[in-house]
């Protein structure tokens, strides 16, 4: 008799006598009280998990947050900029077709365009390194306008303190008539 025959075979008793199982029910096992701690946890841990994801989706980085004109595409130094140096470079990116001009606390800065060239152009003076002026420079290629404080220009540093800022800019082609502004602010340190 192999062994699935032996399992098979209903149980006998030690006088022959089959055993009648079916009057035994199986006594249900005592439910097991769930621990308060470890349901805790898991609520603390749920939880947590739902704040990380809330944060995250609804979370303003960069320059989000910031409400600027669609012609104006990068600044330099940003929006409430806390730590500027005081001879750091003011930079405003505009989009192609765009022309501007510079405001730093309340003065108008005279700017000059790259490629109208007011140098010598005598023969001895061919190779030497062109300065930049003291003014603001306009690139109209890449559209962007920057200033660096430097001695002469009408502003040579940025005093310690707060500095306000602003972008007068306009299409090429419709000139400053149509102008816009763009005002923000940072500090020096």
């Amino acid at each position: 008799m192999s062994d699935t025959e032996r399992d098979l075979e209903p149980a006998i008793e030690a006088d022959d006598t089959p055993v009648d199982d079916s009057d035994d029910v199986p006594t249900p096992r005592p439910r097991r009280r769930p621990d308060r701690g470890l349901l805790a946890a898991c609520f603390v841990i749920a939880c947590g998990i739902a704040l990380i994801a809330w944060g995250m989706t609804s979370a303003i980085t960069g320059t989000d947050g910031v409400d600027r004109p669609d012609a104006i595409e990068e600044l330099s130094p940003v929006e409430n900029a806390q730590q500027v140096f005081q001879q750091e470079q003011v930079v405003v990116d505009l989009q192609f077709g765009y022309e501007a001009v510079l405001v730093i606390d309340g003065i108008e800065l005279p700017t000059e365009r790259i490629g109208e060239f007011s140098g010598d152009l005598s023969p001895d003076a061919a190779g030497q390194q062109v300065s930049t002026p003291p003014t603001a420079v306009f690139d109209p290629g890449n559209s962007v306008i920057s200033f660096r404080p430097t001695e002469g220009a009408l502003i040579e540093s940025f005093t310690e303190g707060r500095h306000q800022a602003q972008v007068i800019f306009w299409k090429t082609e419709e000139g400053r008539e149509s102008a816009s502004s763009y005002r923000w602010a940072f500090e020096v340190v």
